[in-house]
Formats: structure tokens, C-alpha cells, sequence
């Protein structure tokens, strides 16, 4: 992918598109998107290991006062910080008389039942244990290994990221009426941004998709230019695959914000009133750059990250409704893929 200056990367991070073409007239990607290839590479992530980790949130969302909740696979969970600062987790029901652990408030570092005052520190206490717990400085992380079902894993599989000292980075949480692999199956479908998210994408081509071999890395590589205003883009390739059974990556490798990811976390969260499974999107937007102004970026983060929510959750009301639609096909037999 040629940037256009010396050293791999312009002047000015925007381009102009001096050839635009109307949506209806862009090159159709239909044939390139295989259904089989979609499928392959959504089997082999289901193979990896994950070694029962599942995302609860965001780091920064586990707060001194109060639990970060969530449900996962029906298991009440919540999170919170230790004295030390530490992330400890564990089943969100009381286990004196069933308590919601989710509405009880935390004191210096103890979860404190607010029905009858249990009081939790993060370690075995009248029957409560605790799960293994992990924050990676992004997001935070449980294991449950009866949910799960695999050979635990001592760490979840974190993908490789910016160094957080000069990254920036926002997490979004959405919900849906599918199942992870859903969500995993819309990530691995490239072809789709341009069609289906064009006031963010354009010109995208798919120049790499996996062949099922362990030499291509079983990555797709896109070039594709993010939408500004207008005609102004910025074009960047990025590189998509899935690491574990619930996580698609996308890194940027060439263009602006080179060594950019965006790492979209599918989690299962039970089944609703009328017994459809609901899945949350647990996306997290670790950006980079080595420009001078992104220092300026990174001192306005509060101000920053709900304008990155905002744009993770545009795209995702979209390919919230292609997972849900997926989901609902395949549920009544009639997926054609």
C-alpha cells in the first residue's frame, strides 16, 4: 500500500478521493465473500483456545464504590478492586439469601451485601468463591470454567497492542439477539464495510483471505480508506483474525495510526424472556500514533472516548442487526451459508 511520502506515511494524515463513485456503482464484493471462506475461518477460530476467559468490561468501568456487572452464560458475575487495587471477581448472588451482589455498594475494597452486610474481601467467605480474574489495563477479564468447559488458561489471550503510555483507548458496549459466533462471523466478513457501512468506508478491496493453511496466518488483509467529510479519507490497510473463539483483531498495518487495533469481544450472556440468546459487544479501540498532535489527543481522552463510543456504536447498530438476522436464520434453518 503506497502512503504517498517518504517514510511510509504523508505529510497530512487525509486524502483526497479524486475518483468517488456513488454506492451503486462501487465494484460489487459478493462473489469475493465465499460463504465457505466466512465459514472456514469462523471454525477454526471456534477451535482455538480460550481458555474459559470471558470479557466483562472495560478497566476503567470498575470503579471504587460499586461492582461492574455482568451476566455471562446466565452466571451472575461481579467485579471490583481490593484494597490494593486489585481486580477480584466472583458470582453476583449473595450466597447467604440470594442477594443481587450487583446493587451492593464497596467499601475500602470490600463488597458489602447491602440485605444483611456480608461482607466480601475477594476471597472464599461462607460459601462464596471467587472466579480468577484479570485486568489487562483495557479490560478486565474472567474466567469460568464451568461455563467454559476447556482446559483453563492461567491469562486470557490478550492480542498484541500499543504500548499504553502512548495509545489512547475507549471501549463500547453493545447488545444483541444472536450467539458470539454471530458476531465473530460478521467481523470475518470484510467484504461487507463499504456496502453496508458506507458513510464510514470506502474504496475497500480484500487483497488477502485465508486459504485454511497455517502459512497465511489465516488473516484477511483490507485496504480501505475511513470516510472524514466529503471526499476527504484516511486510507489505511488493516488486518483482521480471530485469536480465540470469541475475538476478531483488527490491526492497522499500513497508514495512519499504523499499530492501531480494534479488538471486538463477542460474550454470551443467556437466553431472553422468550428463550433467544443474547450476546454483548465488548469492542475496544486502542489507537496510535507517532504524529506530535496525538499527545494533545491522548490529554483530551475524557473527551475523546464517548466520540469513539459514538462511532463503534453507529457501525454496530448495523452489524448488530446482520449478526441478529444470521442468528435468526440459522435458528428457523433457513442460514443459505
Amino acid at each position: 500500500m503506497n502512503t504517498g511520502s517518504t517514510g511510509g506515511r504523508r505529510r497530512l494524515p487525509l486524502s483526497l478521493r479524486r475518483r468517488a463513485v456513488p454506492w451503486e456503482r462501487q465494484r460489487p464484493t459478493w462473489r469475493e465473500a465465499r460463504p465457505a471462506v466466512i465459514a472456514g475461518a469462523l471454525k477454526r477460530a471456534q477451535a482455538r483456545p480460550s481458555g474459559n476467559w470471558y470479557v466483562v468490561g472495560a478497566s476503567r468501568d470498575v470503579r471504587g464504590d460499586r461492582p461492574l456487572a455482568r451476566t455471562v452464560a446466565g452466571q451472575e458475575v461481579v467485579v471490583w478492586r481490593d484494597a490494593g487495587g486489585r481486580v477480584v471477581a466472583g458470582p453476583g448472588i449473595c450466597p447467604h439469601l440470594g442477594a443481587p451482589l450487583r446493587d451492593s455498594p464497596v467499601r475500602c475494597g470490600t463488597l458489602v451485601c447491602h440485605w444483611h452486610g456480608l461482607a466480601l474481601d475477594g476471597g472464599p467467605s461462607a460459601g462464596w468463591e471467587p472466579f480468577p480474574a484479570h485486568d489487562d489495563g483495557v479490560l478486565v477479564w474472567v474466567r469460568l470454567d464451568a461455563v467454559g468447559g476447556e482446559p483453563p488458561l492461567d491469562a486470557p489471550v490478550v492480542p498484541r497492542r500499543p504500548a499504553g503510555a502512548r495509545a489512547l483507548s475507549a471501549v463500547y458496549t453493545g447488545v444483541g439477539t444472536c450467539e458470539p459466533e454471530d458476531v465473530v462471523a460478521n467481523r470475518l466478513d470484510p467484504w461487507h464495510g463499504a456496502w453496508f457501512h458506507p458513510y464510514s468506508f470506502v474504496d475497500l478491496t480484500v487483497v488477502g483471505s485465508p486459504d485454511g493453511s497455517e502459512a497465511d496466518g489465516d488473516a484477511f488483509t483490507v485496504d480501505v480508506s475511513f470516510k472524514v467529510a466529503g471526499r476527504l479519507v484516511v486510507p489505511v490497510r488493516a488486518v483482521f483474525t480471530a485469536p480465540e473463539p470469541r475475538t476478531v483483531v483488527m490491526h492497522i498495518t499500513e497508514g495512519e495510526g499504523t499499530g492501531s487495533v480494534v479488538e471486538t469481544h463477542a460474550v454470551p450472556l443467556g437466553l431472553d424472556d422468550r428463550g433467544r440468546p443474547r450476546t454483548a459487544v465488548v469492542e475496544a479501540v486502542v489507537a496510535a500514533s507517532d504524529r506530535p498532535g496525538f499527545a494533545l489527543a491522548r490529554g483530551a481522552a475524557p473527551l475523546l472516548r464517548p466520540l469513539v463510543r459514538a462511532a463503534a456504536g453507529r457501525l454496530w447498530r448495523d452489524d448488530l442487526a446482520y449478526a441478529e438476522r444470521r442468528w435468526a436464520l440459522r435458528a428457523t434453518g433457513r442460514f443459505p451459508g
